[in-house]
């Protein structure tokens, strides 16, 4: 039995109304962490709506729900935390925006160096990837499945494993010590639904 648990990513196109009916079905489905909120190429306005529409949802079932890029939007939304990627707000300016309780992820990529700065900095989790080939984004980097056990040999921040991630190739990923499985395309575009992918997910674990 592993202590992975499930944290997932939305499609990055999305009508909030339409995507809060698989929303639901995914957190029918068991045990799910956290999800993410991952919109690309849209106007604030676009995501405070699905933030309106979906972060309820979300926290009923008690996961946590974590913007993507933007501190600000998520302390004005009531969100519990924020993703940074290396690009965008800088761990220290999203803290000192969320606040000490907030959750805030930092993405790594296949780096050891970045993935400790941020854990040296305070950071609640650090994400690797991509592991897999994926359709969601198109990754910067191919993470080595040795740099997950690596890292939880060595450190106590939990690490995020993200890209391309299904339930037929995520064993590895949680026998090397994933903490978390991030996961969008192989949840939403499971062929037997999303309730079905995170119970099979959850069987995994």
């Amino acid at each position: 039995m592993s202590d992975c648990r499930l944290y997932l990513i939305s499609p990055p196109h999305l009508s909030p109304a339409n995507f809060a009916i698989p929303l639901r079905e995914a957190l029918h489905g068991g045990d799910v962490s956290s999800f993410q909120l991952r919109l690309k190429n849209v106007d604030d306005n676009t995501i405070r709506r699905a933030t309106d529409l979906l972060r309820p949802i979300v926290q009923a079932a008690g996961a946590a729900f974590i913007l993507n890029d933007r501190p600000d939007l998520a302390k004005e939304l009531g969100c519990d935390g924020v993703h940074v990627g290396q690009d965008d707000t800088s761990y220290a300016e999203a803290r000192a925006i969320m606040g000490a309780k907030a959750i805030i992820g930092v993405t790594a990529h296949d780096s050891r160096h970045l993935a400790m700065e941020a854990a040296d900095a305070g950071a609640d989790y650090v994400a690797f990837g991509a592991f897999f080939p994926t359709k969601t984004k198109e990754p910067k980097t191919r993470a080595n499945i040795e740099l997950l056990r690596w890292w939880s040999e060595m450190m106590v921040v939990p690490c995020v494993a993200i890209g391309g991630i299904t339930v037929e190739n995520a064993p590895a990923l949680v026998e090397a010590g994933a903490d978390f499985l991030a996961v969008s395309a192989g949840v939403w575009e499971h062929p037997d639904g999303p309730e079905a992918a995170v119970k099979a997910f959850n069987l995994l674990f």
